[in-house]
């Protein structure tokens, strides 16, 4: 049966509802692990070295039918990096994210990436926490790996809220910080910042048992500045206003926006953290891919 398409599901009375992100996020894996076993490359991070038993709960797709005409017992195919590692998510709640693109913000999108590969890394076995920052906020839900955690996640990242600006947390990375595991953190995040506030969180957060990677969360009109003559932008944690002639200043604007993306992403590798670009019209299958290929870097 051919998997479900989850584009009709990316509307906010799903997307806010645990059972909504919690269909939305399994669709989405489910898919990208069927298209994995229809592919004969299936990829960085997912080639199979060894077999283990079957227990219950596992994806009988992982199943090796050859194994079990030979030994008539039922085996899993087991990943190379399968082994447990931390998984941490970090949200920016400020209010920037609040920007939307077809009725979806980017807070709502970040929500959805959260969800699915929060699916994915419990699959692996891995222990998954949250955590969430604005000027008024900090969410901490520290990692765990069971189903009852998993869904405790989900109705927290429904909780989460914009507001104001990025906090200027010194303490924020250390009560973050685990304590001697092979962690992979994902900073979720717009990048708007007034200075650099943003881009020194995602540096300190980086350490020698871990690995750290900044996803942008962008919105197409952002990226292609496809807005239609005079525009008036707001400035979402300030309330600042400025109108705009959009064909006069889309050059300079693209190549504005172009310039600090490839500086963000040289300070940052030059520290030793990850930086991806993600455009909310992608498809989500395309972020477990990230995740899988960063999460291989852990071994």
């Amino acid at each position: 049966m051919a998997t479900r398409d989850y584009h009709d599901l990316l509307k906010p009375e799903v997307i806010n509802t645990v059972s909504g992100l919690s269909l939305i996020s399994r669709i989405v894996v489910e898919g990208y692990l069927s298209g994995l076993h229809r592919s004969r490359s299936v990829g960085p991070g997912m080639e199979f070295s060894q077999y283990r038993a079957y227990e219950p709960g596992d994806d009988l797709r992982l199943l090796d039918w050859k194994m079990l005409a030979r030994s008539g017992r039922y085996y899993i195919r087991q990943s190379e990096v399968e082994s447990q590692v931390v998984v941490k998510f970090i949200v920016d709640a400020s209010a920037s994210m609040e920007h939307t693109e077809n009725g979806i913000s980017k807070l709502e999108f970040a929500r959805v990436i959260v969800a699915c590969l929060s699916q994915m890394a419990q699959k692996q076995g891995d222990s998954v926490g949250l955590f969430a920052l604005n000027e008024d906020e900090f969410v901490e839900i520290y990692p765990k790996a069971d189903q009852k955690h998993y869904n405790r996640l989900l109705l927290e990242l429904l909780h989460i809220s914009t507001k104001g600006k990025w906090p200027q947390l010194s303490q924020a990375t250390k009560r973050i910080h685990g304590r001697g595991h092979r962690e992979l953190v994902f900073f979720l995040t717009d990048m708007y910042e007034d200075i650099s506030e943003l881009s020194d969180f995602a540096k300190e957060l980086k350490n020698s048992n871990n690995e750290v990677v900044v996803l942008q969360l962008m919105a197409g009109n952002e990226l292609d500045f496809t807005y239609k003559k005079s525009v008036t932008f707001e400035d979402l944690e300030t309330g600042a206003k400025v109108k705009v002639d959009v064909d006069k200043a889309r050059e300079s604007y693209l190549k504005a926006l172009e310039t600090k993306m490839a500086r963000t992403k040289e300070q940052l590798l030059s520290k030793g953290v990850h930086f991806h670009l993600f455009r909310m019209d992608a498809h989500l299958g395309n972020a477990l891919q990230l995740f899988l290929k960063e999460r291989s870097r852990l071994n």
